[in-house]
């Protein structure tokens, strides 16, 4: 708790210095009267885990682009999707993307992630020259570079990016190319979405079959019956009862998902009435609502 101290002191001066004094008079270990006296903890590098802060990147780039992907076409993170397809640079990626593939898929929502060892025939990528980093470095030769660059056929640009680098010989002279000299660009293919950042492809499946479609639909009811429980005052323990009036496009999903809607919600009863003559309106979508009523049960 010393070293807590220590290290919040500067975002929280005064009470890092009290938490500091009373630990220190305890435990005895403070040899100073004040934390901002004290030798600031030094770093003990063995301790660092490269590895684990690589997957944890991974983690968040490959969710980031799942979500952005989410974004653009105006899906619901709510709304579940069936698959991820990544693929595969090399085997220590592939590793370590399996390891946090579990984080991935329940912060994006998405069922499964399929793994591309080969991405012939399933992802089409092109690649274009970036000036902007060529003209100041190769300024003379900047045009052949260019025409080059654009020649390079699928396995070039799969090569590409798993090595980050590549190497073309421009009038007798080598040149090496990084990632930043270039801009490489994925295809979307029917039913898909596709987005490149750096060497990562992710292409997300944006179909919803009507399974997906009634599971989203329960999750909304989750979120609803969740927020009228809050806005009712009721405890975090209480068990309800709910009412929700029939509707053509609910009824399966609520049918089907009663025992999940039920178990997040501490509902005992869920019922679809065919009248309900009061009750909070719940809308889905533009031309989709519904009432819903909920009781605390003693």
């Amino acid at each position: 708790m010393e070293v807590v101290a220590q290290l919040s002191s500067p975002i929280a001066p005064f009470y890092a210095d009290l938490l500091y004094s009373d630990l220190s008079k305890v435990s005895g270990k403070g040899n100073t009267t004040s934390v901002h006296l004290s030798d600031f903890p030094t770093v003990n590098e063995s301790v660092i885990d490269t590895d684990l802060e690589q997957r944890m990147d991974i983690a968040q780039q490959v969710s980031s682009m799942v979500l952005s992907l989410r974004k653009k076409e105006q899906i619901k993170v709510r709304q579940p999707l069936q698959k991820i397809m990544i693929p595969i640079l090399d085997a220590k990626f592939k590793r370590q993307l399996q390891d946090v593939a579990d984080l991935i898929l329940s912060e994006v929502n998405v069922k499964e992630i399929e793994y591309l060892e080969d991405t012939a025939g399933v992802l089409v990528k092109s690649i274009k020259p970036n000036f902007k980093t060529l003209g100041p470095k190769y300024g003379k030769i900047m045009k052949q570079i260019a025409a080059i660059v654009t020649q390079f056929n699928q396995n070039d640009i799969q090569e590409f990016e798993k090595n980050s680098v590549v190497e073309i010989n421009v009038e007798g002279q080598q040149v090496m190319l990084d990632s930043n000299d270039v801009e490489i660009i994925t295809q979307d293919i029917p039913g898909w979405l596709v987005q490149t950042e750096g060497g990562l492809t992710v292409a997300l499946d944006i179909s919803i079959s009507q399974e997906l479609k009634e599971e989203g639909i329960a999750r909304e009811f989750v979120n609803r019956i969740q927020n009228l429980r809050k806005d009712s005052g009721f405890e975090v323990n209480d068990k309800i009862a709910v009412k929700i009036l029939q509707h053509n496009e609910i009824n399966d999903a609520i049918t089907k998902n009663k025992n999940y809607i039920c178990t997040e919600t501490l509902a005992t009863q869920l019922d679809l009435v065919s009248e309900l003559n009061e009750g909070v309106t719940v809308d889905f979508d533009h031309d989709l609502s519904t009432l819903i009523t909920i009781k605390k049960l003693n």
